[in-house]
């Protein structure tokens, strides 16, 4: 069953950043150890000063891809990115978030997955 509300969304886009912090002994690395949680203050000033009030910005935790990280997904879209820099996170905002394109160098593929070494 759905009805009218289930086709209007509170937010246009909804960015996830990976913030989540593991151990520094532990198994598996986590975004935050790239300083995800700057990458994240960052989306949100810039998005505010661009006055894209239709997007809103948020921590996540461990988005299950910490290994290929730091990372964000927009969502509807379901369109994740691989970042490194601030100037990547302003690419990402001003492409996807501010005109609808997409960061195609930056990309995450849905089958990518960790490269494994022994």
């Amino acid at each position: 069953m759905t009805s009218s509300v289930d086709s209007e969304l509170y937010f246009r886009l909804h960015v996830f950043v990976c913030t989540n912090q593991r151990p520094p002994d532990a198994a598996r690395p986590g975004c935050g150890a790239h300083k995800s949680d700057a990458a994240r203050d960052h989306l949100k000033t810039r998005a505010k000063a661009l006055g894209l009030k239709d997007v809103r910005v948020n921590s996540a935790g461990c988005l299950g891809r910490c290994e290929l990280g730091p990372l964000l997904v927009v969502y509807p879209d379901g369109v994740w990115y691989r970042f490194d820099t601030l100037a990547d996170i302003d690419e990402i905002l001003e492409t996807h978030l501010g005109r609808g394109g997409r960061v195609e160098r930056l990309l995450l593929p849905p089958d990518a997955h960790p490269v494994l070494t022994a």
